[in-house]
């Protein structure tokens, strides 16, 4: 049975996206950016092992969020989990996939993520960079990153930026 390794789960968060939202913390960072808000995510033995099945039943029971977000640490480190995980939300709820990483995008498709990517909705991708940091940012903390819309990238072959949707 898959298991991932988890920090915690955040229900009905909402600075992980847009609405409500259940938030997924991963354990696991090698990126150990200076200024992270969440160093305590570094140690890949941190947390509880979870089963996707354990996970989906959180997920399932609040059908008001609009979405799901994988967090961390950073989920590319267990990308075939978290590809598998993805897969049951699309599978069997309405809601979107969104997924932060300290990776580049285009690094990503190059290696073995591409799995994972298939499944995301949005990805927040790159590395936090403290002299970069911006309060006022939607849905990120440095200039450098960037809220990317997978599939329409994936489709086009080319980065295309996520726009929020204002109606």
């Amino acid at each position: 049975m898959m298991r991932l390794r988890i920090l915690d789960i955040v229900e009905d968060t909402m600075v992980d996206g847009p609405g409500f939202r259940t938030s997924i913390y991963c354990a696991g960072c090698r990126h150990q950016c200076k200024g992270c808000h969440n160093p305590q995510s570094w140690d890949f033995n941190q947390g509880r092992e979870m089963t996707v099945e354990e996970i989906m039943r959180i997920i399932m029971a609040d059908p008001y969020t609009r979405g799901v977000t994988f967090s961390g640490g950073d989920p590319m480190y267990q990308a075939a989990r978290f590809a598998e995980l993805a897969r049951q939300i699309h599978r069997r709820t309405q809601k979107d996939v969104w997924c932060y990483t300290g990776f580049t995008f285009e690094s990503l498709i190059q290696q073995d993520q591409r799995e994972l990517l298939a499944e995301v909705d949005v990805l927040v991708d790159g590395p936090f960079v403290e002299s970069l940091h911006d309060p006022d940012l939607l849905f990120r903390g440095s200039s450098n990153q960037r809220l990317i819309d997978v599939q329409a990238s994936l489709y086009s072959g080319e980065t295309v930026l996520w726009k929020p949707d204002i109606s």
